[in-house]
């Protein structure tokens, strides 16, 4: 079907990236999952082109284009090439909306030209051993000191915590009986603070490209100079930013879904099976077909989720629908899709077993898809 997403502008951003990708990304990445993170010196190339600060304001380094198209573009670009970006994803679409939002003049001067040509890499820090979607539960505390915050925890399943040189961390600056949710402010800490280390990196089953570590917080003096927004309104400002980090999911979801649909059928043409291509079979085309059925319907349920959210009118309920169902979509999409590369599929050499493992997250960051039904139950008065 038709997609009407993307201006001519948004086209040629596309042709560039996709350049970019097939140069600098595919011929590396076997060696980068090795190595568990993409280098520094990748996210420096993005910086230099103009991709990482295509939002940020001209007057520091970018080039004011706050559209979240081209982020959309981005996660296509690099599905359609069976690679990730690392990172990339998480600092343009879930950290820096909060540089963009709260940080005042002095920090924009102090970050952002950094931000905007990738010599700043970024990570947020939400999660804690014991709280995952429940943000309210927060128990790293931070307690004001003359000019500084004395901070203290921990926090887990950090992406991108081990590059990074600016760390937005979620603490409990104040304790309301009655609110939960008061309290929680939003602080930068930064590489080299005394106090601050980083613990192990976490072995997971899939997204090996992008690091996901531990941090550890122990008397960190944070300048109060380092504090986005108010004392006391994180909360909010998490809210405020939700529907966006949902669908930066529900995008990526529907593109690597597409993209493990495009290798399996190339895969099931040349592939052999009783002398006849396995795509001859009756199984593998009514397989297909409905996988991409369930595909093309997730791409116009998210490009209708997109312009929304480009308008500023996508409700949280609809950012958690195509979350929901976008992410549902990949997990059948990529299971059958390995079903058809038989016993190949199951070999890490094959790029679907790879989009299998990474599939499986999906379901759980940015709000598990059960927390997604809680927030389309309660949409429909329930």
């Amino acid at each position: 079907m038709r997609r009407v997403l993307f201006t001519d502008d948004h086209d040629a951003f596309r042709q560039m990236v996709r350049d970019f990708v097939a140069k600098e990304i595919v011929p590396h990445y076997a060696d980068w999952e090795q190595a568990g993170r993409m280098p520094r010196e990748v996210f420096a190339k993005l910086g230099a082109l103009g991709i990482l600060g295509m939002a940020i304001p001209e007057e520091y380094g970018g080039s004011g284009q706050n559209d979240y198209r081209y982020n959309v573009i981005l996660q296509e670009e690099a599905a359609r090439a069976l690679v990730t970006l690392s990172t990339v994803r998480t600092q343009l679409d879930v950290i820096l909306p909060y540089f963009l939002e709260y940080a005042n003049e002095e920090q924009r001067e102090r970050w952002f030209p950094g931000l905007a040509d990738g010599t700043l890499l970024t990570a947020i820090a939400m999660t804690e051993p014991g709280t995952g979607s429940d943000l309210a539960g927060i128990r790293t505390n931070a307690v004001r000191d003359g000019d500084h915050y004395v901070l203290n925890g921990a926090k887990t399943f950090i992406t991108g915590g081990l590059l990074a040189d600016l760390v937005i961390v979620v603490a409990r600056t104040s304790t309301d009986p009655d609110n939960r949710r008061a309290g929680l402010s939003l602080l930068v800490v930064e590489d080299g603070m005394p106090g601050f280390t980083r613990g192990r990196v976490l072995n997971k089953m899939g997204m090996k490209v992008q690091d996901t570590v531990e941090l550890s917080f122990d008397d960190v003096r944070v300048p109060v100079a380092n504090r986005l927004g108010d004392e006391g309104a994180a909360f909010g400002y998490m809210g405020h930013n939700l529907s966006q980090e949902r669908m930066t999911v529900a995008v990526g979801s529907v593109a690597q879904a597409k993209a493990a649909l495009d290798t399996t059928i190339e895969y099931t043409k040349e592939r052999k099976a009783f002398g006849k291509p396995v795509a001859s079979f009756q199984n593998t085309k009514f397989e297909l077909a409905a996988i991409a059925t369930e595909i093309e319907a997730a791409q116009m349920m998210v490009d209708r989720a997109v312009l929304e959210l480009v308008d500023g009118e996508l409700s949280g309920a609809d950012a958690a629908k195509a979350k929901l169902f976008a992410t549902e979509v990949q997990a059948r999409a990529v299971d059958r899709c390995l079903q058809l590369f038989g016993g190949y599929g199951y070999m890490m050499e094959y790029p679907i077993a790879r989009m299998y493992t990474d599939a499986r997250v999906a379901r759980i960051y940015a709000g598990t898809n059960e927390v997604m039904k809680v927030i389309i139950a309660k949409s429909l008065g329930l």
